[in-house]
């Protein structure tokens, strides 16, 4: 089968190139009149073969057996036919598809939609070949040839091409400026959207996993416990002295984000310009490349804080995560260069560029330099489109910041490869610290400065004489190579290279030795750093004790019988109230939820059976067209509308009973109005989100259905009921006509005279139109819903004498509320009638000479109710509280976890002091543990 499938494919493709060959051959040959009488005109002609050989009458060599070749028999070929096989594989290797484009461009002779069904209707003649393809040196010249049109088809596809993008580019060119700029700020957010979106499931899917992580390590240790049969002690490990002090500085960082205290610890910020090259120096400090890379664009967009400490491993961590990188794996090292990039464009909202939230993490390997180092933004002089437009000024207020701390070591990059005289980041760093005391310059890039500046200009730099800027200490490195898969083994080593063979060392006193490599800089700002904490960590100490002291001095005054209770704390607390509120409603009595159902369900209902059901069946003028019209509008409504405004209200009344439930507790002797707005949000969220099953409609479309096909009333209580319901939704509707017809026609004589309210021009015309109407009323008790023709001209008429003018549509309007009353008060009249009838009703049916047919009409609505209510209550109990204290749950673990919403909702000053007083309290423990460890490192 595969054969045969293959010789298929094979003489289709012989039969497109020996298409194309024709074409290409008339052309560029003289041939032309010979190969036209052959395919006459240019179309094929199969011919049929006959013969043991293979020969059919037109001479060709073909069997009829072609396929199946590897008979006993297989197919030949000429010997001057070989330049025909020479042009098919030069046309199918060379050409491929452009060889439709070719023919269609010399030959203009077939479409390119032909089909590929046509194409197979016969093998065509080759013979033709012999003939017409040229001989000796005249194939050298059709070689020449073909090469020559497959150049200018090359040229013409390329001509096209370039028509098209300059088309396609005046076509953009030609839209307004204001419209290219509308069209480019709506994809703008869009992508800004799709990006926040996707960092929000990314952030969740992190915290999930984070949290998986941990819970399995916390299973295997305890897996680990139990097997081993024997109680374990769990040693605390000793923290490092730097990790304790990084832990100090995260805590100080959280009380105090204004950066507006009067001292700080010591930290060492690393300033620069952008693409100074100051983050490849910290990865030189830090011995790993754990930043993401970029083509000049803005990569730090938030403040990085990087704690450096020795250890056997070289690793980072997050402050948040208990994930390890391992900084010797490339496949860690670009996780963690994705998930610093994440973080930076995660903390940027709101159309920012870049954000003061800070990113923790922490280095630790072997021979590190203990100290803390927080790398910022780059100093920019010109902003781009795609940045905020306050990014600049961002940029430099951030920088300020924490250079403005006494305390802070400041790390000054400067480019080496640039003109001095461009760098913004040196008179900045002279505003903050202008006597130099805590800054230490940083020449970067020196192997390309020594090919572009003269040698004197450098010694002038590190020499502190070319800058009035003044720093503690001067240093050169080189960061690397400009290759970003470079090592940093292999950065170091191209450094300590360079320096050992950099003219710079060729004259004596230009660069001293410990003025260079990026080593000699750790070691000096790790010696600068540690000293400066020595100096300062006492007085800090002591400035949290009495800010400690004040603030629970302020608390005893205000709050004297309170615990100080955090945010964490209080928001445990408020969950644990709601959950127990959601389990109140299960132990609301039945009697009380049909009763509340049975009213939303009739607020629900009330108004379409009056309006749809009952006053166009009542008004219809006859009982068996009543009962008729009801029987039709009953089951539509029952199959279509009913159903879900059943479910409607079985939704509101169990929010209704929830809210009130809450209410309920608020008015208890403990109820902590500190929890009101927190509860009220979960609960809005809650109930927002939760939807009745689908399931219920379809139930209670069958139950509905069912109950209304009964149209007979079984006993005198029932009809009793029926009558009261009647009669108490008649006088409802009565009433909402009165209080319209009030507004309509104005207050009486009586109003008028003791509230001293006068009638507006339009209640006197009404009230004129009123009084005719009347009199059609009192002639015709029993009038039909509608004014005829002539007692609309009559009303007019007798108007027009009075000298009053008005339309027959203001008649109408006016007719409508006036014939409703009329109509109420004849029905309460009939209700009343029909109170004693249930003996003549029971005996003759729906023959009965009193007209009851509203009675039964409101009784079978009454069982509707009464049914959906009950089944309502049966699913409210059993699965739609269970449902909404599920989403409830869900709403509560996701504002746990989200720290700006409960800041937001547990408000007020019992709060944010207790937070302070606990953050301080934490902050000032953790300052002692650490003085107690410098002290015994001492």
């Amino acid at each position: 089968m595969l054969r045969v499938t293959k010789h298929i494919a094979q003489r289709d493709a012989t039969k497109r190139v020996t298409y194309l060959c024709h074409k290409i051959v008339v052309s560029s040959n003289s041939n032309y009149s010979t190969l036209n009488h052959r395919f006459g005109g240019g179309s094929y002609h199969r011919q049929q073969q006959h013969g043991s050989n293979g020969q059919g009458s037109g001479g060709q060599h073909f069997r009829s057996d072609f396929l199946a070749p590897h008979g006993p028999k297989a197919w030949t070929i000429p010997p001057n036919r070989g330049y025909g096989m020479v042009v098919v594989r030069i046309l199918r290797g060379a050409l491929k598809l452009r060889y439709l484009l070719l023919g269609g461009a010399i030959g203009g002779g077939m479409t390119l939609n032909k089909k590929y069904e046509d194409w197979k209707d016969g093998l065509p003649d080759l013979k033709w070949l012999e003939e017409a393809l040229p001989q000796g040196e005249k194939w050298s010249q059709f070689s020449k040839t073909l090469m020559e049109i497959g150049g200018a088809v090359k040229d013409v596809i390329e001509i096209a091409k370039d028509d098209i993008k300059s088309k396609t580019t005046v076509a953009a060119l030609s839209l307004s400026q204001d419209e290219s700029r509308k069209k480019y700020d709506n994809l703008q957010s869009q992508v800004e959207t799709l990006q926040t979106e996707i960092m929000n499931v990314q952030i969740k899917y992190q915290k999930e996993l984070e949290k998986m992580e941990k819970e399995n390590r916390e299973l295997r240790q305890q897996f680990l416990i139990l097997k081993q049969n024997k109680k374990t002690s769990t040693k605390k490990i000793k923290k490092s002295l730097i990790d304790m002090y990084s832990e100090v500085l995260d805590e100080l960082s959280g009380y105090d984000t204004s950066y507006s205290m009067a001292d700080h610890l010591p930290r060492v910020v690393v300033v620069g310009d952008q693409s100074s090259g100051k983050t490849s120096v910290l990865e030189s400090i830090a011995k790993a490349r754990i930043f993401p890379r970029g083509s000049g664009e803005m990569m730090t967009r938030a403040p990085v804080k990087v704690t450096l400490a020795e250890g056997p491993y070289h690793v980072a961590q997050f402050r948040d995560s208990d994930r390890e990188y391992d900084l010797t794996k490339e496949s860690d090292l670009s996780e963690l260069r994705r998930e610093v990039e994440f973080r930076m464009r995660a903390s940027v909202r709101g159309g920012k560029t870049v954000s003061n939230e800070v990113i923790s993490m922490t280095v630790k390997g072997p021979g590190l330099q203990r100290m803390v180092l927080v790398d910022l933004p780059g100093i920019i002089s010109t902003m781009t489109v795609d940045m905020a437009s306050d990014t600049k000024d961002s940029i430099h207020q951030m920088t300020k910041h924490y250079m403005s701390n006494p305390n802070a070591i400041i790390l000054c990059i400067q480019d080496g490869s640039v003109d001095a005289e461009r760098s913004n980041v040196t008179d900045l760093v002279m505003q903050c610290d202008p006597l130099g005391r805590r800054t230490i310059f940083v020449l970067t890039k020196v192997d390309l400065a020594e090919e572009l500046a003269d040698p004197d200009r450098i010694r002038k730099i590190l020499s502190g004489k070319l800058f009035p800027m003044k720093a503690l200490g001067y240093y050169a490195v080189v960061t690397g190579r400009g290759r970003k898969d470079d090592s940093i083994d292999a950065i170091r080593q191209y450094e300590e290279d360079f320096f050992k063979n950099s003219k710079l060392f060729q004259r004596r006193g230009v660069i001293m030795p410990h003025q260079v490599t990026s080593r000699n800089l750790s070691l000096a700002v790790s010696d600068r750093f540690w000293k400066m904490v020595r100096e300062t960590i006492e007085q800090q100490a002591d400035a949290f004790k009495a800010t400690r002291f004040n603030l629970e001095t302020e608390w005893k005054n205000n709050f004297p019988r309170l615990r100080e209770s955090g945010r964490d704390e209080l928001f445990d607390k408020a969950k644990g109230e709601i959950l127990d509120e959601v389990v109140t409603l299960s132990q609301i009595s039945a009697k009380k939820w049909e009763e509340a159902l049975n009213d939303s369900l009739w607020d629900k209902l009330s108004n379409y059976v009056f309006e749809n059901i009952y006053l166009p069946a009542a008004q219809s003028g006859s009982q068996n067209s009543f009962n008729t019209m009801v029987d039709i509008k009953l089951r539509q409504w029952a199959e279509q509308a009913l159903p879900a405004k059943s479910v409607e209200a079985g939704w509101e009344t169990l929010q209704k009973e929830f809210i009130a439930l809450m209410e309920k507790a608020k008015k208890s002797p403990d109820h902590d109005n500190i929890f009101d707005n927190l509860k009220a949000a979960v609960v809005d969220e809650s109930i927002r989100r939760h939807t009745w099953e689908d399931k219920a409609i379809d139930m209670l479309r069958v139950i509905q259905l069912n109950t209304l096909e009964d149209r007979f009333v079984h006993d005198k209580s029932e009809w009793d009921q029926a009558v009261k319901f009647l009669e108490t939704s008649v006088k409802a509707k009565l009433a909402q006509t009165e209080e319209t017809l009030n507004e309509m026609f104005g207050p009486g004589q009586f109003t008028r005279l003791t509230h001293w309210k006068s009638l507006t021009e339009d209640q006197n015309k009404r009230r004129h139109v009123k009084t005719e109407l009347d009199k059609i009323l009192r002639n015709d008790d029993k009038h039909i819903p509608t004014l005829s023709y002539d007692e609309l001209t009559t009303v007019r008429k007798n108007l027009q004498r009075e000298n009053i003018e008005v339309d027959t549509d203001y008649i109408r309007q006016t007719w409508f509320p006036v014939y409703r009353r009329h109509f109420l008060k004849q029905a309460l009249h009939r209700a009343s009638d029909c109170r004693k009838a249930y003996y003549l009703y029971s005996q003759q049916g729906a023959e009965c000479d009193i007209n009851c047919n509203d009675v039964v009409l409101f009784w079978r609505i009454q069982q509707v109710i009464r049914v959906t209510a009950n089944a309502l209550r049966q699913q409210v109990i059993n699965r739609e509280a269970r449902r909404l204290d599920k989403e409830i749950k869900e709403v509560l673990d996701e504002f746990s976890e989200d720290e700006e919403k409960k800041s937001h909702l547990l408000t007020g000053k019992r709060v944010t002091l207790a937070e302070e007083l606990i953050k301080v309290r934490q902050i000032q423990e953790k300052l002692e543990e650490f003085i107690n460890s410098l002290n015994q490192e001492k």
